[in-house]
């Protein structure tokens, strides 16, 4: 995994350069979905535009910031086989990979600083999905994904 999409809201331009520039110093390719100023845009379209890219298959992973994280990690989790995490601490960050196989970071430049923001991207990026015991717990995750996400009978 090289490729990783990330986005924010003008609320987060600052955090979001500077993980863009942190990830492409430790080698990742990244997709930036903007913002690319502060002029301001509406949350909702940026993570639903980064969230569908991960449930084409386009990134592994992404990471998406607002104010708070809040909003980003709602929004992605209504894309069906998207599982995001907000994470403000480095042990959430792993868990939310080891035992909930989340594809999406989300994180608020309101919330935490630049420098640990950088630490958690890492540790979460370090972090792979376990398995064993939370395999069950996660597809019974997709379970409920695919049985509210189905298509309608005609």
């Amino acid at each position: 995994m090289k490729k990783i999409g990330v986005g924010a809201d003008e609320a987060a331009f600052e955090l979001k350069k500077a993980l863009v520039e942190h990830l492409e110093e430790k080698g990742y390719e990244v997709e930036d979905y903007g913002v690319h100023s502060k002029q301001p845009v509406d949350y909702p379209d940026v993570a639903l535009e980064v969230a569908e890219a991960v449930a084409r298959g386009e990134h592994d992973r992404a990471i998406l910031c607002c104010g708070t994280g809040l909003g980003m990690c709602i929004t992605a989790n209504k894309v069906p086989g998207v599982r995001a995490a907000q994470c403000h601490d480095v042990y959430s960050a792993q868990r939310a990979r080891k035992s909930n196989n989340a594809q999406v970071l989300t994180m608020g430049q309101r919330v935490i600083g630049v420098e640990l923001a950088k630490v958690i991207v890492d540790a979460w990026l370090e972090s792979e999905f376990g398995g064993g015991s939370s395999a069950r717990k996660v597809e019974k995750i997709e379970e409920i994904d695919r049985r509210y996400h189905a298509a309608p009978a005609s």
